[in-house]
Parts: structure tokens; C-alpha cells; sequence
């Protein structure tokens, strides 16, 4: 399309795709102008029964609930479990996806937990001790735990292993029916999301990661 002419710097047909450009010039293809690539970032609330994978040949992904301009250039960063609901978030900004996601970023995560079996009275101090889970060499760095009633906490973390949370409670003897996370960092899950709908996020949460 430039060889042919159709792409316009400013008021100039541009026949060379080395040109180099500027922020501040205007670009138009066909007279229609074109916008430079931003990074984008989204907050999903994702329901159970979806995965968070980019594609699925049998079940619903988080991608397939963004409704935006190139999508297949968004990724996902920190996954839920299929069964795990509440704060996932988005974006095509590979840095803050790794700034994110890195286990040296000590991003700490806040979740509500529902257990099958009433909670042990000496939950709260093998959380802050650190877990050993199953079939790994290093316990859990040490997690803090809230008590809400006999079957729900709230249980803030700084990892993300495999299935941490469910298999930290199955080394304990316990089985997690139901969970959901809130927080990522500082960025908190917008109550007014219904599960299923997303929002951009601020300036100011996108900051709080960086």
C-alpha cells in the first residue's frame, strides 16, 4: 500500500516503508487517518465455567469476552483456574505483563475461600509459617490469613504457583469449594462489574504495577 501511494505523511504520498515518522505527523490511508498502537489494559470479572488461555476448543475464554479493535493482540496476565472467579486482568503491554506476573515482583493477591471442612484453629499460624505443598522442595512464602466465618477467610498471598491456594489448603487437611480473587497488586476488582463485563483500567492502577 505505500509503494502504491495510498499512504499519506501529512498533506505527501509516503512511497518508501523505511520513511520514519514522528509522533506529532498525521498519517491517512485512503484519506482515513491512522492511530498509533497503544498499550492497553483491561480489568475482566470472569466467571467459573472459563478458561484463561487464549483458545479453547471446549470451553469459553477470558479473550472471548473482550470486545476490542485487534484483540488477538491482548494477553492475559496472571491466570485463574476454570472454576475461579473474580479479578483477571488484560493487556498487550508485554513488560507490565512481566512486571506483573514475576515471581521477584512481590504483586501480592487477595482472595475469598470457601472450605468444605470448618477452618482449623491453627490455620492462621501455618499460613504465616508457609506451606509445604505437594510435591514441591521450598514451603510457600508466608501468607496472612482473615477468618470471616467457619468456612470463609479471606487469604492474601504474594506467589502465584500452580493451583497454590487449593493445594495450600489441601496440605492442610481442607478442600476449597469456592474462590475468588479480589485484588492483583493494587488494583482491586470494580464492584460494579457484573461477572463477565470488563473495564479499562485507570492511569492510576496501570501505575500502581509499574
Amino acid at each position: 500500500m505505500v509503494k502504491a501511494g495510498v499512504v499519506c505523511v501529512g498533506d505527501n504520498p509516503c512511497t518508501n516503508p523505511a520513511n520514519k515518522i514522528t509522533a506529532d505527523q498525521i498519517v491517512t490511508l485512503d484519506g482515513s487517518i491512522i492511530s498509533a498502537a497503544k498499550d492497553r489494559y483491561f480489568m475482566l470479572n470472569k466467571p467459573a465455567g472459563v478458561v484463561s488461555v487464549t483458545k479453547d476448543h471446549h470451553n469459553p475464554t477470558a479473550l472471548s469476552l473482550i470486545f476490542e479493535h485487534r484483540s488477538e493482540e491482548l494477553q492475559i496476565a496472571g491466570r485463574l483456574d476454570i472454576d475461579t472467579t473474580g479479578l483477571l486482568l488484560i493487556t498487550n503491554d508485554g513488560k507490565w505483563n512481566h512486571k506483573l506476573t514475576s515471581p521477584r515482583s512481590d504483586c501480592r493477591k487477595i482472595y475469598q475461600v470457601t472450605l468444605a471442612n470448618p477452618i482449623g484453629p491453627d490455620y492462621t499460624e501455618k499460613l504465616a509459617e508457609g506451606v509445604l505443598l505437594d510435591g514441591e522442595k521450598h514451603r510457600c512464602l508466608p501468607a496472612v490469613m482473615e477468618q470471616v466465618d467457619d468456612h470463609c477467610l479471606t487469604l492474601d498471598i504474594a506467589e502465584g504457583k500452580y493451583h497454590q491456594v487449593k493445594r495450600m489448603f489441601a496440605a492442610l487437611g481442607n478442600h476449597v469449594v469456592k474462590l475468588h480473587r479480589s485484588k492483583v497488586g493494587g488494583i482491586v476488582l470494580d464492584t460494579s462489574l457484573e461477572q463477565g463485563d470488563y473495564r479499562p483500567l485507570t492511569a492510576s492502577e496501570v501505575a500502581c504495577i509499574r
